[in-house]
């Protein structure tokens, strides 16, 4: 069963502007593409980041890692998704009535004395109850 997905190259030429040059000097970074191919195989597959290196990635897992965590405390996975949702608005693809709000945004109706618990950075473990 092949699971694996990767970019378009239509898919890729309306994410590629959205990512940011490299800056400084020093080495060339690991090609984005295949880097964010790797990062949405591990993120779309659930397989552990050092798997990786048995899939047709060729180059170290932790380059995958490092990037999705580096792209994330500088927003650029947002920059991604919002510049995604212009696009679709702007090509009347994305409406409001079909987008979605990530749950832990979202007070529960049903069983409101219950405990709760979030999954944010900020609030991992912390219990509360609405």
């Amino acid at each position: 069963m092949k699971i694996r997905r990767e970019l378009t190259d239509e898919q890729w030429n309306v994410i590629q502007p959205l990512i940011p040059e490299q800056m400084g000097r020093g080495r060339p970074r690991a090609d984005d593409r295949a880097t964010l191919n790797a990062i949405l195989y591990v993120l779309s597959t659930g397989c552990r980041w050092d798997d990786l290196s048995k899939t047709q990635y060729s180059y170290c897992y932790t380059t995958a890692w490092r990037r999705l965590k580096r792209w994330e405390e500088k927003g650029i996975w947002k920059r991604i998704l919002d510049g995604l949702i212009a696009k679709g608005y702007a090509l009347g693809i994305v409406k409001m009535d079909i987008l979605s709000i990530d749950s832990t945004t979202v007070p529960a109706k049903k069983g409101e004395s219950q405990l709760v618990s979030t999954a944010t950075s900020e609030s991992r473990g912390r219990r509360y109850i609405r």
